[in-house]
């Protein structure tokens, strides 16, 4: 398997590994790279399918209706790529939409760095314990990237905020939690660049200091499309107490409008917003989470495992997913190219 790397910022092609038909992968690379293009450019068809959850698209893009600039991603769009929404779409119904026979397809939209949380040390007395954690800002090759930082510990009954001063991209501070905390605890970190601070990152830390359920998902289903939040319960013995949203600059306790459904603050924040979710499992505490826009995600075939076919090409561009800037990458591949 030969594997391309195309990025818009450049217009170049890396090639990974050698000894292939240049001037035939030349043309296939071209060719992929328009398939990706409109892929993010073109709106699909119906423009609005993102924001309608019952709408499968005819025709795929995800491109914001009437975007004022290119690369611009729909912000549903992009969260019903997501398999742990309910409003997801299935590689299969992307497959025919995208109307590319024969063409195979993974699509990944992640941060341009990382914020890595790293509890360091623990700290007991009798009636409350103290964390030490490092946070650290940098890419995946390990570059580090300096930014503005700043942090919430959220439990169902309580919340500190902190300001974070990370001039050296990587950073440690202390939380200190009573012992007779009526839920888990998370602790939300957002990070935006110095350089420009549509960069964007985030991480959730679950703190360890409570008997009970600290979990990305296991318990309830949590589904963003449209600035609304559907919570589904899992298990019939699961039971919703408390939903919040995070963003750098806030957070708000969320007010259920329907059953299990709750209106998403708009903001003008770059970073995307954190909702988490408290609630109880029979006598078990629980909380869990996830983001608007729902990054980081992919979807799509592991190419990796696919022996049998020949070469893959992978796209790569800076793309706008509301007020934030992440990084695309289309790969897409074939038996004949």
């Amino acid at each position: 398997m030969v594997l391309l790397v195309l990025t818009a910022m450049t217009a170049t092609a890396k090639i990974l590994q050698p000894l292939i038909n240049m001037s035939a992968n030349a043309e296939a690379a071209q060719r992929l790279g328009e398939v990706a293009r409109h892929m993010l450019l073109y709106a699909g068809k119906p423009a609005d399918w993102g924001r309608n959850a019952q709408i499968i698209p005819e025709e795929f893009g995800l491109a914001e209706a009437e975007a004022n600039s290119p690369y611009a991603l729909d912000v549903d769009k992009v969260s019903r790529l997501n398999s742990e929404n309910i409003y997801g779409l299935s590689y299969a119904q992307i497959y025919t939409s995208l109307k590319a026979a024969e063409l195979s397809f993974r699509i990944e939209i992640k941060p341009v760095f990382n914020v890595k949380v790293n509890q360091t040390a623990t700290f007991e007395d009798s009636n409350e314990t103290t964390y030490t954690f490092e946070v650290a800002t940098e890419k995946d090759d390990g570059a580090p990237v300096s930014t503005a930082l700043k942090a919430y510990v959220l439990t169902k009954n309580l919340l500190q905020a902190l300001i974070i001063q990370n001039v050296d991209w990587r950073t440690s501070f202390n939380i200190t939690l009573p012992k007779d905390l009526e839920s888990p605890a998370v602790l939300v970190a957002f990070a935006k660049s110095t350089y420009n601070d549509r960069v964007v990152s985030y991480a959730v830390y679950s703190l360890a200091n409570f008997d009970g359920t600290t979990s990305k998902r296991g318990f309830l289903r949590l589904s963003p499309i449209n600035h609304t939040l559907t919570v589904t319960p899992i298990g019939n013995e699961t039971l919703l107490e408390k939903v919040y949203a995070l963003t750098f600059s806030g957070v708000w306790q969320l007010a259920q409008t329907e059953n299990h459904t709750f209106n998403i603050p708009a903001s003008v924040d770059p970073c995307p917003t954190v909702l988490v979710a408290f609630g109880l499992n029979a006598t078990q505490s629980f909380v869990e989470w996830t983001a608007y826009p729902q990054i980081p995600v992919e979807i799509g075939v592991d190419f990796a495992s696919l022996m049998s076919i020949s070469d893959v090409y992978a796209y790569t561009s800076l793309v706008s997913v509301g007020r934030g800037i992440y990084k695309c990458t289309i790969f897409l591949g074939g038996p004949k190219l």
